[in-house]
């Protein structure tokens, strides 16, 4: 569900800081620790712009040899990056274009950050010190494993917007989300996770409903009621509403049980805060039924559907979906009563 909004903000200063004409020197921005100053070297005698020359001076791999002398100098050449010169030095400018480079400064730079290993400088023990930690941090083996077994998912976007799918079309996008949402780490919240079903759906363009509805049953229970309920406590019951006559038309069209989709949508009642509200819901799913249903007859009075026998089959599961669906909220309704 949507995280609550942090309203709290840092304050800001009540005086500017005056501006000074004296030039830095190197050491006086260094970390106060007199033995990082000691690693400095004759460094710590220069003024900062002096340095700056230096490494403009340099290859991109002779700085990035500099960079593991000392936490010092590592720290000011970090610094010296984030200045205008540095960047546009040390950082490629075109990241996204999928084209290869066409300088030969630019090949150079992508060739040393291929090179370049994170763990330059370790020995052996520590290497696989880190490597059992993050083991067991991320269930890595248990994630590789399942990457390196499965067969590849693949959704074709195009069918998605145009026309319903089938559930092979979308096992290989719903094992991804259930591999994300069951992980257990900090990398990947639920909110994360139900983020990304939303906007998968959307974009580039949007989904039709039903794919939609479809896509949420196969990543099973945990996540399809989370994603409603992010709905319901955001305010977008109708949205909500219309969902639900989807998950009946799919539970329909697969032969799924329809009283799973009932129970989800009693379930979903739940979330909402008061009776108002979650009488205002039930009426939208009526509605929702009612509008979706003439929508599409409408092609059907007007001749839009091309003699196309996809619209009459999709309308016919809709009916029986509908009343299949209410079939089940009666017997809820009635073994609630007996009760």
């Amino acid at each position: 569900m949507a995280s609550k909004i942090n309203t709290s903000f840092t304050s800001l200063p009540t005086q500017k800081c005056r501006r000074t004409n004296q030039s830095s020197s190197f050491s006086s921005t260094a970390v106060s620790n007199p033995q990082l100053l000691s690693t400095l070297g004759n460094f710590k005698v220069l003024p900062l712009e002096i340095f700056h020359l230096v490494l403009r001076c340099l290859s991109v791999k002779d700085i990035g040899m500099l960079s593991m002398v000392s936490k010092a100098v590592n720290q000011h050449i970090i610094n010296y990056t984030s200045t205008s010169s540095g960047s546009k030095r040390l950082l490629l400018q075109d990241f996204h274009n999928p084209e290869l480079p066409n300088t030969s400064e630019d090949s150079d730079l992508l060739g040393y950050y291929r090179a370049l290993a994170l763990t330059a400088g370790w020995d052996e023990l520590e290497c696989h010190r880190v490597y059992n930690f993050l083991c067991e941090l991320t269930s890595l083996p248990r994630r590789m494993q399942t990457v390196v077994c499965n067969k590849p998912g693949q959704v074709i976007w195009r069918e998605m917007i145009d026309a319903p799918t089938d559930e092979s079309s979308m096992k290989g996008l719903a094992d991804a989300i259930k591999l994300l949402y069951d992980t257990g780490t900090k990398e990947w919240t639920a909110d994360d996770v139900i983020s990304l079903v939303d906007e998968l759906s959307v974009v580039p363009r949007e989904w039709l409903l039903e794919n939609n509805a479809r896509l949420l049953i196969q990543s099973g229970n945990n996540i399809c009621f989370t994603f409603m309920a992010s709905k319901a406590v955001n305010g977008r019951a109708i949205e909500l509403a219309r969902l639900i006559v989807f998950l009946a038309l799919v539970c329909e069209k697969e032969l799924y049980c329809m009283d799973w989709t009932v129970k989800m949508m009693q379930k979903v009642c739940k979330v909402f805060s008061t009776a108002v509200e979650r009488n205002n819901f039930l009426e939208s799913v009526a509605n929702a039924f009612t509008c979706v249903t003439m929508e599409m007859l409408q092609p059907v009075i007007y001749g839009d559907h091309n003699e196309d026998d996809n619209v009459f089959l999709n309308l016919f599961h809709l009916l029986h979906a509908q009343a299949n669906f209410h079939k089940e909220v009666l017997y809820l309704t009635m073994s609630t009563l007996s009760s």
